[in-house]
């Protein structure tokens, strides 16, 4: 691996980066100074740079239909702003929300551009109608820590899935408001199959990622929970929602199908009676032996062919998930692509669809740093 190519632009500590899907090598990346850097892979210094707010910023997101506005977290409140409006020294926000009660920690767009979720520190998940500019739903009751990450469920229009240091996993229908499938990761059941060397943090969940649309004929319908153990799983999201059908519950669920055909390998996984499925990535097969604190689908090359995670143990690992998701390849320690040796923690990590320059990683410092994974 070739040294990481370094981005230069923040005055404090990077905290979150995202890449352009529509223009690769265009990435964001923000900051505990408040700024949010733009920066182009073809050139070398920083494009400009955007002065959002005196709280650091702790989460970014673009709209998922006009990549020329982006979503910016910072305190309780979200800042909506169009790059194409934006005048030098103006960075005057085409929206404000300001909803949540607590910081957040994530905000996230749907596929369809019509709704935003926030998650905070008390546990609430405000979902916010864009189009409306008003707050559709408030997600409570379900986390009884903090809600430190959220995704919508692309393939399932009306949900979202939730993580919190709760050590809970939540499922919400939020077109009712209400949680549809609770799972605790601190059930023996949950734990890694193989616990010997993993390190003894409880499994807060840290960061959680699902495919995009375009990836789910590879993936399946999965989710990957970074968890504060060092464990990475990954979960058949379809094989767990049915084990809820049985009872009462059948007749309002009719849109939950069995386990989806690129269903996770019983061998090396965890199967139940109800026949749900997950795989763990520990430390047994080369994983974390610190927190892990996010996680990526790869977007260069074949999109979602590798998993990229991020831990305390100052490790970047790329992770191949088509030996993860079919039972036919060979053993577990093949699964490992790849391990970048960082000399900090990571904080946040994203890919971008471009052939070099492809990973992006924000750690414990001012400094982006950028790898070519191939």
């Amino acid at each position: 691996m070739t040294e990481a190519r370094r981005l230069k632009g923040h005055k404090a500590t990077a905290t979150c980066c995202i890449s352009s899907r529509d223009r690769p090598g265009l990435v964001a990346t923000s900051a505990e100074d408040g700024c949010v850097c733009w920066f182009d892979m073809r050139c070398k210094d920083v494009q400009f740079v955007m002065e959002v707010s005196n709280e650091p910023i702790s989460s970014l997101c673009f709209n998922s239909g006009n990549e020329n506005v982006i979503y910016v977290s910072t305190g309780k409140e979200v800042k909506c702003f169009d790059v194409h409006m934006l005048s030098e020294n103006s960075w005057k926000p085409l929206e404000s929300y300001n909803y949540n009660k607590e910081e957040i920690n994530q905000v996230t767009c749907n596929s369809k551009s019509s709704f935003l979720a926030s998650a905070d520190d008390g546990g609430e998940i405000k979902i916010i109608d864009i189009r409306q500019q008003c707050v559709f739903k408030t997600l409570r009751n379900g986390h009884t820590n903090i809600c430190s990450s959220v995704q919508f469920i692309p393939w399932r229009p009306w949900e979202v899935i939730t993580g919190g240091l709760d050590i809970k996993l939540i499922t919400w229908d939020f077109s009712k408001g209400r949680p549809s499938k609770i799972v605790d990761l601190g059930l023996p059941d949950m734990s890694s199959a193989s616990e010997a060397g993993q390190c003894f943090n409880p499994a807060f969940v840290h960061s959680i990622k699902v495919p995009d649309v375009d990836m789910l004929d590879k993936l399946g319908k999965i989710c990957v929970v970074a968890r504060g153990d060092g464990v990475i799983d990954v979960i058949d999201m379809e094989s767990e929602l049915a084990s809820i059908r049985p009872k009462s519950s059948t007749k309002s669920r009719t849109g939950i199908h069995s386990a989806s055909k690129c269903s996770l390998p019983a061998e090396g996984g965890v199967a139940d009676e109800y026949g749900r499925k997950w795989f763990h990535l520990d430390y047994s097969i080369g994983g974390h032996t610190a927190a892990a604190s996010c996680v990526a689908f790869s977007l260069f090359g074949e999109r979602g062919k590798f998993l990229v995670s991020g831990g305390n143990d100052k490790l970047v690992k790329v992770w191949d998930c088509s030996r993860c998701l079919d039972p036919g390849q060979t053993g577990n320690n093949e699964l490992l692509h790849l391990n970048i040796n960082l000399s900090k923690k990571v904080n946040w990590l994203c890919t971008t669809p471009a052939e070099s320059d492809n990973l992006v990683v924000c750690d414990t410092t001012k400094v982006v740093k950028v790898y070519t994974v191939s």
